[in-house]
């Protein structure tokens, strides 16, 4: 008994690695409950068929059930007071607008909104479904201790839609909180051409995302950057490759966030 006492001990502090996905995913959902609650900054910078990167900020409100860009600084130069002044202008006559708009505008704006919201979250949430997981080490992230898991396809996983198809190609690694089992860094890419739109459209080797997330306050994590890089063709031939590096900062709680701007636009 007692030459098997380690063995024992080893097993017990092994994490279970079934464990870790589940709560990670129900860390994740809350999230994602909580996010429209906030206003932050997001400063994007993507480009398309090679073509130079456009940078742009933006604030983002959330004004009656969907989200409002705010054009704050263009390629990291804050506005001119001109321009400043205008963006202000367009914030102010579209709260007007949402706020008189008929029930039927404001379903129909809310409902492609969401559409839109569900498509991005629900290719992290096919991530724990299409993929089998090991655990490989632990290690510090951004201050966070955290476990390493390997993510492979899983043998016979079908893909439920278009967006997600890409999965069944994809290899990744995440690294989640011990503490809170929170996401703290998602790394995926493609390492075989999947097709996503019969033959249309085809997505090959090179394609990457990138996830990393950081602590709003106790209870809430929310993206810190997302880097997309998409290695596709349309029709076989049509380069549809992108680029997109996006961060984000400055959450605050709506709608205060929203009341201050309003008041800065008054003035």
């Amino acid at each position: 008994m007692l030459a098997l006492a380690p063995a024992l001990l080893c097993a017990a502090s092994k994490p279970d690695v079934h464990e870790i996905i589940a709560r990670s995913v129900q860390a994740n959902q809350e999230d994602w409950k909580q996010a429209p609650a906030y206003s932050f900054l997001e400063r994007d910078a993507d480009s398309k068929h090679g073509s130079a990167k456009t940078i742009k900020t933006f604030q983002v409100f959330m004004i009656d059930g969907s989200p409002y860009n705010k054009l704050v600084a263009q390629n990291d130069q804050p506005l001119s007071a001109t321009m400043l002044a205008e963006e202000d202008r367009k914030l102010q006559r579209e709260i007007v607008h949402r706020r008189g708009e008929s029930a039927r505008d404001r379903k129909h704006r809310v409902a492609k909104y969401e559409r839109e919201r569900n498509q991005d979250h629900a290719m992290l949430n096919e991530m724990t479904k299409g993929f089998e997981y090991q655990v490989t080490g632990e290690t510090t992230l951004d201050g966070h201790i955290v476990w390493v898991l390997k993510a492979t396809p899983k043998p016979g996983y079908v893909a439920p839609n278009n967006e997600t198809k890409m999965l069944t190609g994809m290899r990744g690694t995440l690294w989640v909180d011990q503490a809170t089992y929170q996401w703290v860094k998602v790394e995926a890419e493609v390492f075989r051409t999947v097709s996503i739109l019969a033959f249309f459209a085809k997505v090959g080797p090179g394609t990457r995302f990138e996830l990393e997330q950081e602590a709003v306050n106790d209870n809430l994590w929310l993206p810190k950057r997302l880097r997309v890089n998409v290695n596709a063709t349309a029709l076989g031939f049509l380069n549809e490759s992108s680029t997109e590096d996006d961060s984000f900062r400055n959450y605050r709680l709506m709608p205060q966030a929203l009341a201050e701007a309003e008041a800065e636009g008054k003035q």
